[in-house]
Protein backbone atom coordinates (compact mmCIF):
# COMPACT_ATOMS: atom_id res chain seq x y z
CA UNK A 1 0.00 0.00 0.00
CA UNK A 2 1.47 3.63 -0.83
CA UNK A 3 2.34 5.37 2.24
CA UNK A 4 1.32 9.47 1.63
CA UNK A 5 4.13 12.26 1.54
CA UNK A 6 2.16 15.11 3.52
CA UNK A 7 3.47 18.89 1.55
CA UNK A 8 2.32 22.28 3.16
CA UNK A 9 -1.82 22.03 3.23
CA UNK A 10 -3.40 20.60 6.22
CA UNK A 11 -4.71 17.51 5.30
CA UNK A 12 -4.39 13.76 6.07
CA UNK A 13 -5.48 10.49 3.93
CA UNK A 14 -8.57 8.53 5.28
CA UNK A 15 -6.98 6.05 8.01
CA UNK A 16 -8.21 3.39 6.30
CA UNK A 17 -5.36 4.24 3.70
CA UNK A 18 -2.94 2.97 6.37
CA UNK A 19 -0.58 -0.03 5.81
CA UNK A 20 -0.94 -2.75 7.80
CA UNK A 21 1.57 -1.73 10.53
CA UNK A 22 -0.97 1.08 10.58
CA UNK A 23 1.48 4.16 8.85
CA UNK A 24 -0.66 6.33 7.13
CA UNK A 25 1.62 9.47 6.35
CA UNK A 26 5.16 11.32 6.14
CA UNK A 27 6.00 14.70 6.84
CA UNK A 28 4.40 17.90 7.53
CA UNK A 29 4.54 19.37 10.75
CA UNK A 30 3.93 19.70 14.04
CA UNK A 31 1.89 22.67 13.94
CA UNK A 32 -1.58 23.02 16.62
CA UNK A 33 -3.77 23.05 13.72
CA UNK A 34 -2.27 19.72 11.64
CA UNK A 35 -1.93 17.86 15.10
CA UNK A 36 -5.78 18.82 16.18
CA UNK A 37 -6.54 17.74 12.73
CA UNK A 38 -4.93 14.30 13.09
CA UNK A 39 -6.18 13.81 16.32
CA UNK A 40 -10.08 14.49 15.62
CA UNK A 41 -9.26 11.99 12.70
CA UNK A 42 -8.03 9.39 13.92
CA UNK A 43 -4.73 10.06 13.59
CA UNK A 44 -1.27 10.33 15.56
CA UNK A 45 2.53 11.35 15.48
CA UNK A 46 4.95 8.51 16.66
CA UNK A 47 8.65 8.52 15.06
CA UNK A 48 11.71 8.71 16.56
CA UNK A 49 14.55 11.64 16.59
CA UNK A 50 16.34 10.26 13.70
CA UNK A 51 13.39 9.87 11.34
CA UNK A 52 10.91 12.73 9.45
CA UNK A 53 7.49 12.63 11.17
CA UNK A 54 5.61 9.67 10.85
CA UNK A 55 1.77 9.60 11.06
CA UNK A 56 -0.25 6.27 12.14
CA UNK A 57 -3.62 4.80 12.50
CA UNK A 58 -3.65 1.39 14.09
CA UNK A 59 -6.44 -1.16 13.53
CA UNK A 60 -6.90 -2.77 15.74
CA UNK A 61 -6.85 0.47 17.92
CA UNK A 62 -6.97 0.54 22.00
CA UNK A 63 -9.17 2.11 24.13
CA UNK A 64 -10.79 2.35 27.24
CA UNK A 65 -14.51 3.67 27.59
CA UNK A 66 -14.07 5.94 31.16
CA UNK A 67 -17.16 3.50 32.30
CA UNK A 68 -15.50 0.80 32.29
CA UNK A 69 -12.58 1.73 34.31
CA UNK A 70 -11.40 -1.45 36.26
CA UNK A 71 -9.03 -0.37 39.14
CA UNK A 72 -6.59 -3.43 40.48
CA UNK A 73 -7.38 -4.32 44.21
CA UNK A 74 -3.51 -3.36 45.44
CA UNK A 75 -3.96 -0.11 43.43
CA UNK A 76 -7.37 0.89 44.94
CA UNK A 77 -5.60 0.12 48.55
CA UNK A 78 -2.89 2.74 47.62
CA UNK A 79 -5.60 5.16 46.60
CA UNK A 80 -7.07 4.89 49.78
CA UNK A 81 -4.05 5.68 51.13
CA UNK A 82 -3.65 9.29 49.96
CA UNK A 83 0.14 9.20 49.64
CA UNK A 84 0.43 11.19 47.04
CA UNK A 85 -0.52 15.00 46.28
CA UNK A 86 -2.71 14.46 42.53
CA UNK A 87 -3.21 17.67 40.66
CA UNK A 88 -4.24 18.54 36.91
CA UNK A 89 -2.07 20.89 34.74
CA UNK A 90 0.34 21.81 37.41
CA UNK A 91 3.30 21.10 35.66
CA UNK A 92 2.75 19.91 32.05
CA UNK A 93 6.46 20.61 30.34
CA UNK A 94 8.16 18.60 33.64
CA UNK A 95 6.03 16.22 33.20
CA UNK A 96 6.49 15.39 29.39
CA UNK A 97 10.32 15.95 29.86
CA UNK A 98 9.89 13.15 32.47
CA UNK A 99 8.28 11.18 30.20
CA UNK A 100 11.08 11.61 27.11
CA UNK A 101 13.46 10.54 29.81
CA UNK A 102 11.95 7.74 31.20
CA UNK A 103 13.62 4.21 30.73
CA UNK A 104 12.00 2.39 27.65
CA UNK A 105 11.03 -1.18 28.02
CA UNK A 106 13.48 -3.88 27.68
CA UNK A 107 15.91 -1.43 28.76
CA UNK A 108 16.51 0.22 25.46
CA UNK A 109 17.85 4.35 24.99
CA UNK A 110 16.18 6.74 23.01
CA UNK A 111 12.50 8.50 22.93
CA UNK A 112 9.78 9.32 20.62
CA UNK A 113 9.46 12.03 22.46
CA UNK A 114 11.65 14.26 20.46
CA UNK A 115 12.81 18.05 21.15
CA UNK A 116 10.29 18.92 18.46
CA UNK A 117 7.67 16.60 20.02
CA UNK A 118 8.14 18.51 23.58
CA UNK A 119 7.75 21.93 22.10
CA UNK A 120 4.69 20.87 19.40
CA UNK A 121 2.68 19.85 22.36
CA UNK A 122 3.77 22.57 25.17
CA UNK A 123 2.12 24.76 22.50
CA UNK A 124 -1.11 22.67 22.47
CA UNK A 125 -1.16 22.62 26.25
CA UNK A 126 -0.43 26.51 26.07
CA UNK A 127 -3.44 26.41 23.88
CA UNK A 128 -5.63 24.35 26.01
CA UNK A 129 -5.92 21.56 23.88
CA UNK A 130 -2.59 18.77 25.94
CA UNK A 131 -3.52 18.12 29.39
CA UNK A 132 -0.91 16.45 32.72
CA UNK A 133 -2.24 14.64 35.52
CA UNK A 134 0.24 14.44 38.00
CA UNK A 135 1.42 12.80 41.03
CA UNK A 136 3.49 14.59 44.49
CA UNK A 137 5.25 13.79 47.62
CA UNK A 138 5.86 16.91 48.81
CA UNK A 139 6.53 19.65 46.00
CA UNK A 140 8.30 16.68 44.18
CA UNK A 141 6.73 15.45 41.08
CA UNK A 142 7.18 11.54 41.15
CA UNK A 143 4.95 10.41 38.01
CA UNK A 144 2.23 11.12 35.43
CA UNK A 145 1.02 11.35 32.15
CA UNK A 146 -0.03 13.42 29.17
CA UNK A 147 -1.83 13.76 26.18
CA UNK A 148 -4.23 15.68 24.14
CA UNK A 149 -8.16 16.21 24.96
CA UNK A 150 -10.98 17.32 22.11
CA UNK A 151 -14.39 16.61 22.33
CA UNK A 152 -15.16 13.87 24.89
CA UNK A 153 -12.09 11.95 24.09
CA UNK A 154 -8.85 12.02 25.92
CA UNK A 155 -6.14 10.94 23.53
CA UNK A 156 -2.95 9.70 26.12
CA UNK A 157 0.20 9.96 25.22
CA UNK A 158 3.10 8.74 27.83
CA UNK A 159 3.44 8.06 31.37
CA UNK A 160 6.31 7.95 33.46
CA UNK A 161 6.64 7.04 37.39
CA UNK A 162 9.27 7.71 39.94
CA UNK A 163 7.91 5.50 42.78
CA UNK A 164 5.65 2.56 43.06
CA UNK A 165 2.31 2.88 41.30
CA UNK A 166 2.41 6.85 40.92
CA UNK A 167 1.53 7.06 37.37
CA UNK A 168 -1.42 4.49 37.89
CA UNK A 169 -2.61 6.38 40.76
CA UNK A 170 -2.49 9.61 38.83
CA UNK A 171 -3.86 7.94 35.37
CA UNK A 172 -6.83 6.40 37.73
CA UNK A 173 -7.62 9.31 39.28
CA UNK A 174 -7.54 11.34 35.73
CA UNK A 175 -10.11 8.80 34.23
CA UNK A 176 -11.81 9.26 37.20
CA UNK A 177 -12.80 12.84 36.77
CA UNK A 178 -12.88 12.62 33.27
CA UNK A 179 -16.23 10.60 33.74
CA UNK A 180 -17.58 12.99 36.11
CA UNK A 181 -17.01 15.89 33.42
CA UNK A 182 -19.12 13.23 30.67
CA UNK A 183 -16.16 12.24 28.84
CA UNK A 184 -16.73 8.86 26.83
CA UNK A 185 -13.93 7.28 25.66
CA UNK A 186 -9.69 6.82 26.33
CA UNK A 187 -7.56 6.61 23.14
CA UNK A 188 -5.12 4.40 24.42
CA UNK A 189 -3.49 3.76 20.96
CA UNK A 190 -0.96 0.80 21.46
CA UNK A 191 -2.48 -2.57 23.41
CA UNK A 192 -0.64 -2.89 26.82
CA UNK A 193 -0.51 -5.90 29.63
CA UNK A 194 -0.62 -2.59 31.73
CA UNK A 195 -3.66 -0.74 30.11
CA UNK A 196 -5.47 -4.10 29.66
CA UNK A 197 -5.47 -4.49 33.54
CA UNK A 198 -7.69 -0.88 33.77
CA UNK A 199 -9.91 -2.18 30.78
CA UNK A 200 -8.54 -1.17 27.77
CA UNK A 201 -9.70 -3.52 24.39
CA UNK A 202 -9.33 -3.60 21.09
CA UNK A 203 -11.47 -2.26 18.88
CA UNK A 204 -11.17 -2.08 14.53
CA UNK A 205 -10.32 0.55 13.18
CA UNK A 206 -13.97 1.21 12.18
CA UNK A 207 -15.36 1.06 15.07
CA UNK A 208 -13.17 3.42 16.52
CA UNK A 209 -13.65 5.85 14.04
CA UNK A 210 -16.97 5.89 14.50
CA UNK A 211 -17.28 6.34 18.07
CA UNK A 212 -14.73 9.16 17.30
CA UNK A 213 -17.21 10.96 15.34
CA UNK A 214 -19.69 10.48 17.44
CA UNK A 215 -17.70 11.90 20.65
CA UNK A 216 -15.96 14.83 18.83
CA UNK A 217 -19.43 16.37 18.21
CA UNK A 218 -19.22 17.14 21.89
CA UNK A 219 -17.52 20.30 22.99
CA UNK A 220 -13.52 20.40 23.97
CA UNK A 221 -13.01 21.08 27.43
CA UNK A 222 -10.35 24.03 27.04
CA UNK A 223 -8.24 25.68 28.88
CA UNK A 224 -6.17 24.45 32.45
CA UNK A 225 -8.32 21.46 34.26
CA UNK A 226 -8.50 20.86 38.26
CA UNK A 227 -9.97 18.18 40.01
CA UNK A 228 -13.24 18.70 41.11
CA UNK A 229 -12.87 19.53 44.88
CA UNK A 230 -14.19 16.92 47.74
CA UNK A 231 -14.69 14.47 44.90
CA UNK A 232 -12.89 10.49 45.81
CA UNK A 233 -10.25 10.03 43.60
Amino acid sequence: MPIFRLGREIVFPHPEESDPSGLLAVGGDLSPERLLLAYASGIFPWYAEDQPILWHSPDPRAVLRTADLHVPTSLARTLRRGRYELRLDTAFPAVIRSCAEAPRPGGGGGTWITPDMLHAYCELHRLGFAHSAEAFVGDRLIGGLYGVSLGSVFFGESMFAREPDASKVAFVALVRQLARWGFELIDCQQHTHHLARFGAVLWSRSCYLEALARCMKRPTRRGAWRFDPEEPR
